[in-house]
């Protein structure tokens, strides 16, 4: 099983990978920070780091270059996210040795688990994925007519309940109702 480490300094964020990537049959480490990052490099050695750029303590970017020059964690993979989008940005992390670079704005959860699969090569083996890498098989020449379906409409076993009447009202007299006048006192018959 391969460890991925998840790198965001917003806690909600690095659950919401952590949980979707453990779903994939990943063991997941994380850390809050660059500076945390390297630490946690170190001493869990994951096959992927999936990591934000901008954070506190040190960037992503810097955490990074980092990486790639201590010999303990030259070699570990790397998935860099990012709300930064110019071409600058992308050209410092593929210079840095970024295995993928992933604006945030433009990917979902689904394209970062994708990433992850095809950066580790092991991208899951049901049909939706290897669809991009098999032809889909050639339509038939003839149009072939889908067979018939029928539906049956279950009967009910219990007999219907009798249908539910309203109590009658009974108003005794109608016309002993106390008029109104106009500043909502009861009128005073004259009898």
């Amino acid at each position: 099983m391969s460890k991925i480490m998840v790198v965001e300094d917003e806690a909600s964020l690095r659950e919401i990978y952590s949980v979707r990537i453990t779903a994939e049959g990943y063991e997941v480490v994380s850390a809050g920070d660059g500076e945390e990052a390297l630490a946690v490099a170190v001493r869990e050695k994951p096959d992927l780091i999936l990591s934000d750029v901008m954070m506190p303590k040190i960037s992503g970017f810097d955490m990074l270059d980092i990486l790639r020059s201590t010999p303990e964690t030259a070699n570990i993979k790397v998935i860099m996210m990012t709300a930064l989008s110019g071409d600058d940005q992308r050209q410092r992390g593929e210079r840095l040795g970024a295995e993928r670079y992933l604006v945030k704005s433009q990917v979902g959860i689904e394209d970062v688990v994708n990433a992850i699969h095809e950066v580790l090569g092991d991208k899951p083996a049901d049909a939706s994925a290897n669809s991009a890498e098999t032809p889909a098989p050639a339509a038939p020449a003839t149009p072939q007519t889908a067979p018939a379906v029928t539906v049956e409409t279950p009967t009910p076993t219990a007999a219907p309940a009798a249908p539910i009447t309203p109590p009658a009202v009974t108003v005794e007299n109608p016309t002993a109702a106390t008029p109104q006048v106009s500043n909502g006192q009861p009128a005073t018959s004259a009898q």
